[in-house]
């Protein structure tokens, strides 16, 4: 089976910086867009930062200028850079594979990690 495993959460103070990192493990073939998503609570899950497989990036306006998605295709995983973070960046953020292929043939479209929680204090 595939797995997105997520690393990197935590607590921090207004205006430092994080870095969270999503691996794609298992047998995998390739992977195309992965992505960035958060959830506040009582809030809808909302679209932070995506990557396609050739490096196209695409950022929530609310995170532009702050947020930087990267990803190393050798090792399957998706990175998120994140600094001058702010307590409206406080949520769980859920990692995102548009599409990933594994060695035996099996597709699997739209997967996503378990979240990690990221706590911006005032």
């Amino acid at each position: 089976q595939v797995q997105l495993v997520e690393s990197g959460g935590g607590l921090v103070q207004a205006g430092g910086s994080l870095r969270l990192s999503c691996a794609a493990s298992g047998m995998i073939f390739s992977v195309n867009a992965m992505g960035w998503y958060r959830q506040a609570p009582g809030k809808q899950r909302e679209s932070v930062a995506v990557i396609s497989s050739g490096g196209r990036t695409n950022y929530a306006d609310s995170v532009k200028g702050r947020f930087t998605i990267s990803r190393d295709n050798a090792k399957n995983t998706v990175y998120l850079q994140m600094t001058s973070l702010k307590p409206d960046d406080t949520g769980v953020y859920y990692c995102n594979a548009d599409r990933i292929r594994l060695a035996d043939g099996r597709v699997y479209e739209h997967y996503w990690g378990q979240g990690t929680q990221v706590t911006v204090s005032s």
